[in-house]
């Protein structure tokens, strides 16, 4: 018997890439690949100590396994570079506090969301 749940995962995750996504370049090292990304935030509480939390808002990028299948999972320091308003905008993979640098966003880890901080702009 066909699993409906996963059938409408994949379902929802190709109207996604067809009419949410833009493309952005992967990086790792010299290996570069443009891919669709649909872009979203995660808001993280970091325990600073002595009862003190900072809000940390990153901005994340969920990206089909699939098309980072020569890369594997993401890996901390990897890039993602996402045109904005004309300028090529940097974000480096990483996660507030030690925590994942990203997670899985659905239950058939078929599409990563990868937390990540702004780290500059090409050209600046």
């Amino acid at each position: 018997m066909p699993d409906l749940l996963e059938q409408s995962q994949e379902w929802l995750t190709s109207m996604n890439r067809i009419f949410r996504s833009r493309q952005v370049v992967y990086t790792r090292g010299a290996q570069q690949k443009e891919v669709p990304a649909l872009v979203g935030k995660t808001v993280f509480k970091v325990d600073k100590g002595y009862g003190l939390f900072e809000r940390v808002e990153v901005r994340d990028f969920l990206i089909e396994a699939a098309d980072l299948e020569e890369f594997g999972e993401p890996e901390r320091g990897d890039r993602v570079t996402d045109t904005l308003n004309g300028k090529a905008e940097l974000f480096e993979v990483m996660s507030p506090g030690g925590g994942a640098h990203f997670r899985y966003s659905d239950p058939y880890r078929k599409v990563f969301r990868i937390h990540t901080k702004h780290v500059g702009t090409e050209g600046a």
